[in-house]
Order: structure tokens, then C-alpha cells, then sequence
């Protein structure tokens, strides 16, 4: 009975699969692999690609994963996307472990570790990104295929680049905590890595950006450095619990702008709300008394972004709402800041239960639940309560698009036609199908809806109907903590039910 003063929120008859739905969108990063498949493989519509990546510069960057529709692999989204698996493994582990799905989510991890590995060749010496979007986006082919440019792109001591150096940094670093009792040797390499990578990002600043021209129109880092730099600082002190990573966070918190920005969106780009949100974490332990101060301005700045997620800041301050509820921060791919928002509304409403706290907002005192409420809310929409009756989750109910904008996805699997497609000959003959893909690209989580929850299934439809994996990846840890929260509504009722 004392279980069900925390579950409110779910007394409403369970619509949706949270176990089925998690174990979907693990298969997506299956489909987003490039290099050599392995023979555990589940996604049958992919094989081998990229298997000479690198080899123009004389250097193995065979593996990664394709961040959407397209065949470049471009390091900060990469990154990034591993960074939020490892954070789901590292709050939601033993739920992910109940529902099954462990051992695939550490190898979705990996996957994106040991190209991070390769990708790392020397201790200044980062490698940004595998083809450009210019040539890459002229032809629609499938990986296996491919005709484009696989030329790579590094960073270096005089083309620095201390975003992507930070974030690939936060991303081994989470990563090495991922695998410490399962792999300590790997975690052990991995933590090698970070510790060098945020050393270079530190000490040779810039913004990746402008040493890397080709990324600018795709994944341009509009925020900066400063965040991926005390978003590395604050992994790399979770996996090594040493006092300079901590001394970094605090004092540049002020002209790193970490506890200046208060953000409404987090993001492959901007990191502070993430940061913010881990920072005010750190308050629970008694060791971290000492930088109090600090540590609540962070939390104050984490909050502003909760609050605003909630509509209970002042006016101009809140993110927008569609009429179904929905989380909008912008027209392109908005699904990726609804994914997202899920999660930090999840681990922050974990983290005021545990302390046995409230938040509060300019619209007054929230507990842990109304969060949680919010997160479910958010994640049902995608999974199918919405205006449109259709999952965004691709593969997962009765309705989800079928026309994702993904070249592998639309175009006749490899597997089962071996003959040569070439660059335009996609376009020609299957880009401008009206019919349904013939693969299935299981567990995107596609752009979504606009502003008045429309949606058009179209290929052409790129802001909607294109995924990423830095959308998936967030609704793992959130998926797994949902279902626990069903199992454990279902116990209690049972237990009434008994009495």
C-alpha cells in the first residue's frame, strides 16, 4: 500500500509495452552500424560497410555508427549518443538488467567505444568525422554501396576542436563506469582515453567547428566548448573520483558558464541542463559540503530548465507544448529534445525522491511524481497517445511511419539483392516511391510532429520522418524505468487485490 503513494500517476489502465518498446529501440543502433557486422547481428536487412574508412589517411577507422539517414559518421552526435546509453546504464542498470535487455545495450555502447578507441590514434590526435554531408547527401545509396567521399577529418594540437574532444572524453568516461564490473580491462583503456582527450580539449582550445569546415552546415557547435569541457570534467570525476575534475567544475562553473546558463533544451549541442542536473547530484553527498555554494548554483540552473519543462516558470521561460501535450523546441528533428527531456525529468525526479525533497518553481512546490507524470506523458505520446494515433518509435504498435527518409531503409536490403545501386539510381528508382519502405528501420525514433501535432509519413519529409541516434538513445534508461514502474504498480494492485 505504501508503494502506491508514489504511483499516482499510474492508476490509468496500462496502455503501452515499455519492455517491448525497449527492447526495439536497441536494435536501431544495429541498424546504424557501419564497418564489419558481426555474427550476433539482428537487423537481417544490413551488412558490411565502410570497410576501408580511413584508409585514404592511412589510419583503421572501420566501425561507428551513421548518426540518421545518411552515411557520414560525424564524431559529436556519435559521441554524444554514447554518452546517454552509458548514462541510462549507469541510473537505470538493474531495471534494464529485469527487462532483459543488459548485454545488448553494453554492446550498442561498445560499438560506439572501440571506434572512439581507433578514432583516438595519438594522445592530441582526434579523428572528427568519416565522409561529409555535401557528397554524401548528392546520392541515395545504401551503406553497403556506398560511392560517396569517405574522406576523414581529424582534430589536432593546431586545429583543435575541445567540444568534440570533451564530449568523446564524457563518453568514455561514462562508458569506463559502464563496464568496470563486467570488463574491467576495457573500463580501464577507456578511462585512459577520456583522461587524454579531456587533457587535449583542455589545453588546445577551440571549437571543432572551425578546424573541421565540412561539419558546419550539419552539426555545427553552436554552444561551444565550455560545456562539453565541464561536462568531461564532471564524467571523468564520477569514474575516477579525483579532486581536480571536481576543482574544474567548480571553479570555472562561473566563466564556463555552467552555473550561468539557464537552458530549456539539452541536446548533442548544449550540455549545460545535463551538467546542471549531474552538479545538483552531488549535493546528496556529505564530501561535497564543502562546495555547497557552488554546487546549489548549479542546481538552481538545473531546476530552471525542469521547471520550464514543466510550465512553471514565468511566461517567457517555459518550453512549448503542442495541443497533444507534446514537448516543442523547434521545427527540425524535435523528437531528440523531447527524448531527451524524458530522461533528465526521470533521473531528477529519482534524485528529489531519494533525498526526499521538492522543487520549486516560480509556479510553486513540485514533488518527484508530477515529474515522472511528465516523462510518461512524454514518452506514451511517442509511443502512440497523440493526436495522430501513431507511434514515433518506428516498428513499435499497430501504426509508426513507414516512409522513414533513411537510404538503407528504403531502399531493397542488400542481403537480399546484391546488385549494384549506384548514387543516382536510388533517387530514380526508390527514393521517390510512394510505397512503404521494404525495411524496416526498428526502434528510430523519427523528427516527429510540428507545432500543431501534424505529421506527414514522407520521404521526402526530412524534419520529420528522419532519425537520429541521439533521439533512441536517451529513451533507453527512461524506457526501463517506466516498466519498472509498471511491474511494481501491478504488484500493488495484486497485493489490494489479495486483501
Amino acid at each position: 500500500l505504501l508503494l502506491l503513494s508514489f504511483f499516482p500517476v499510474f492508476t490509468q489502465s496500462q496502455a503501452f509495452d515499455y519492455a517491448e518498446a525497449l527492447s526495439k529501440s536497441l536494435l536501431y543502433f544495429e541498424a546504424q552500424r557501419s564497418g564489419r557486422l558481426p555474427y550476433s547481428q539482428r537487423v537481417p536487412w544490413r551488412d558490411h560497410s565502410g570497410l576501408t574508412d580511413g584508409l585514404e589517411q592511412g589510419v583503421d577507422l572501420v566501425g561507428g555508427y551513421y548518426d540518421a539517414g545518411d552515411h557520414v559518421k560525424f564524431g559529436l552526435p556519435m559521441a554524444f549518443t554514447v554518452t546517454m546509453l552509458s548514462w541510462g546504464v549507469i541510473e537505470y542498470g538493474d531495471q534494464i538488467t529485469r527487462a532483459g535487455e543488459f548485454e545488448h545495450t553494453l554492446e550498442a555502447i561498445k560499438w560506439g567505444t572501440d571506434y572512439f578507441i581507433k578514432a583516438h590514434t595519438s594522445p592530441n590526435v582526434l579523428w572528427a568525422e568519416v565522409g561529409d554531408g555535401d557528397t554524401d547527401h548528392y546520392c541515395w545509396q545504401r551503406p553497403e554501396d556506398m560511392t560517396t567521399s569517405r574522406r576523414a577529418y581529424k582534430i589536432d594540437e593546431s586545429n583543435p576542436g575541445s567540444d568534440l574532444a570533451g564530449e568523446t572524453a564524457a563518453a568514455m568516461a561514462a562508458a569506463s563506469i559502464v563496464f568496470r564490473e563486467t570488463n574491467p580491462h576495457y573500463s580501464h583503456l577507456l578511462l585512459h582515453h577520456a583522461q587524454q582527450l579531456f587533457e587535449f580539449g583542455d589545453k588546445y582550445r577551440g571549437k571543432y567547428d572551425k578546424s573541421v569546415g565540412v561539419v558546419k552546415n550539419y552539426y555545427a557547435s553552436v554552444s561551444g566548448y565550455m560545456d562539453e569541457l565541464l561536462w568531461a570534467a564532471l564524467w571523468l570525476y564520477k569514474a575516477t573520483d579525483t579532486p581536480k575534475y571536481l576543482n574544474y567544475l567548480i571553479t570555472k562553473a562561473h566563466c564556463f558558464g555552467g552555473t550561468g546558463w539557464a537552458m530549456t533544451e539539452f541536446s548533442w549541442d548544449v550540455k549545460y541542463a545535463g551538467l546542471q542536473i549531474m552538479a545538483a547530484k552531488l549535493l546528496m553527498e556529505v564530501k561535497h559540503k564543502e562546495h555547497k555554494h557552488t554546487l546549489d548554483q548549479y542546481r538552481s540552473k538545473a531546476e530552471h530548465y525542469i521547471c520550464s519543462c514543466l510550465n512553471k516558470n514565468n511566461s517567457t521561460n517555459n518550453v512549448e507544448r503542442t495541443p497533444g501535450g507534446m514537448l516543442f523546441v523547434r521545427q527540425w528533428n524535435n523528437m531528440q529534445y523531447v527524448s531527451s527531456a524524458s530522461f533528465l525529468l526521470t533521473v531528477y525526479s529519482d534524485f528529489l525522491r531519494s533525498s526526499k525533497q521538492k522543487l520549486s518553481c516560480h509556479g510553486g512546490a513540485v514533488g518527484p511524481e508530477e515529474l515522472l507524470g511528465l516523462a510518461k506523458a512524454q514518452v506514451d505520446y511517442i509511443l502512440g497517445s497523440n493526436p495522430m494515433n501513431m507511434s514515433y518509435l518506428v516498428g513499435y504498435g499497430s501504426s509508426y511511419p513507414t516512409r522513414v527518409h533513411h537510404r538503407g531503409g528504403s531502399v531493397i536490403s542488400y542481403r537480399e539483392n546484391k546488385g549494384f545501386i549506384g548514387c543516382t539510381q536510388g533517387y530514380d528508382n526508390w527514393y521517390n516511391r510512394d510505397a512503404p519502405n521494404p525495411n524496416v528501420v526498428v526502434g528510430a525514433l523519427v523528427g516527429g510532429p510540428d507545432c500543431q501535432d501534424n505529421f506527414s509519413d514522407e520521404r521526402g519529409n526530412f524534419m520529420q520522418t528522419e532519425a537520429c541516434t541521439y533521439n533512441t538513445a536517451p529513451l533507453v534508461g527512461v524506457l526501463a524505468r517506466l516498466n519498472q514502474l509498471y511491474e511494481q504498480e501491478n504488484q500493488s494492485m495484486h497485493l489490494i487485490a489479495s486483501y
